[in-house]
């Protein structure tokens, strides 16, 4: 279906138009939704777009109706939104918003072959669907080179609720931190944080950029700073190379760290937009194809990904600088493979 002119809107919805009062408009449109008028949604979305030609500004009614389409809808009406809408300053990515109330089977009959609909796709197999046999989700662009299902080896990846006004996005549960016992004597001289240049600069530098691009929406929309290190030995020359000294650390499980960094790579930060589960998936993977040197062709390279999650040593910590806002420290012992005998460690906070 695509979004062609729309009928003409009942006298109530022209009233509140020509008013241009959000609020007003804001709750009619809570009240269509309650009604399942779903046909005068797509038309009130239309000329609220409409509106602008005439200097009122009435695009965020335009998104929030957008964004109950994709919520709320069946999924004709569901499929059709992320057809036409683009969901800039919705609570959420509209693929994600639409996969979290609706089943493949719901929406699949109605998509096209567009990256919102691979999306989609991705995001219920974060929700446990198995769409790698399935004709129409195998036919959608390969916007993401992740299997159109979980691996055994993988965990149940932290998830978004939305609601009519909020998102809730927790993080996931973690073991818990125990105090770090070092000795002044043997604590760990600060490593060398990779130093970019030459190309073989670049060359041992892809885990810590595949662990920057975690929290690129934190850094680039948000108030975050990050910090990334590499140093040769365990895992608390790393953290000292980013100038921390931990108080605590925690052994996590590879499944605990893909959730961990999953989570981060969804989230926007403090204050930037969510991208969704499934681009959170594509950050995990990313920092272990990285750290296996598969970094291209994952899907054709599930297993060395699952080893290195496997075999590498993952830690989170805490350290002597309070924390006011978002945080997430990460650290990691590699596993053999090209990293051997490396640590890496990541640190970002973020406003409150």
């Amino acid at each position: 279906m695509r979004d062609t002119a729309a009928k003409s809107l009942p006298p109530r919805s022209a009233e509140l138009v020509d008013q241009a009062d959000l609020d007003l408009l804001t709750w009619h449109v809570d009240d269509l939704v309650a009604a399942g008028a779903w046909e005068d949604l797509v038309a009130l979305r239309h000329h609220c777009k409409a509106a602008l030609e005439r200097g009122k500004q009435l695009w965020p009614v335009a998104t929030y109706i957008e964004y109950r389409l994709c919520l709320d809808a069946p999924g004709p009406w569901a499929a059709r939104a992320l057809e036409f809408a683009t969901g800039r300053f919705s609570l959420g990515p509209l693929p994600e918003v639409a996969a979290s109330s609706h089943s493949w089977d719901e929406l699949a009959p109605h998509l096209h072959a567009t990256p919102q609909a691979a999306m989609a796709a991705h995001e219920r197999v974060l929700r446990g669907e198995d769409l790698s046999r399935d004709r129409l989700a195998r036919a959608l662009p390969d916007v993401l080179d992740l299997p159109l299902r979980l691996g055994a080896w993988e965990p149940s990846y932290p998830l978004a609720t939305y609601e009519a006004d909020k998102v809730s996005a927790p993080g996931p549960s973690l073991a818990p931190l125990r105090q770090v016992a070092v000795q002044p004597a043997a604590t760990p001289k600060p490593g060398a944080a990779i130093e970019r240049g030459n190309g073989q600069a670049r060359q041992r530098d892809q885990v810590c950029l595949a662990l920057e691009d975690l929290v690129l929406a934190w850094t680039a929309q948000s108030d975050a700073r990050a910090k990334t290190a590499s140093a040769k030995g365990p895992v608390l020359a790393a953290i000292s190379a980013l100038g921390a000294q931990p108080l605590e650390l925690a052994e996590l499980s590879a499944k605990e760290a893909l959730c961990l960094m999953g989570w981060v790579a969804a989230s926007g930060g403090a204050h930037g937009r969510r991208r969704g589960a499934a681009p959170g998936r594509f950050g995990a993977w990313g920092v272990l194809g990285a750290l296996s040197g598969a970094s291209d062709a994952w899907r054709a390279n599930e297993r060395a990904l699952a080893a290195a999650a496997g075999a590498a040593r993952w830690y989170t910590w805490r350290g002597t600088e309070p924390v006011t806002g978002w945080s997430v420290q990460l650290a990691l012992e590699a596993p053999p493979g090209p990293y051997k005998g490396q640590s890496f460690a990541l640190s970002v906070l973020d406003a409150p």
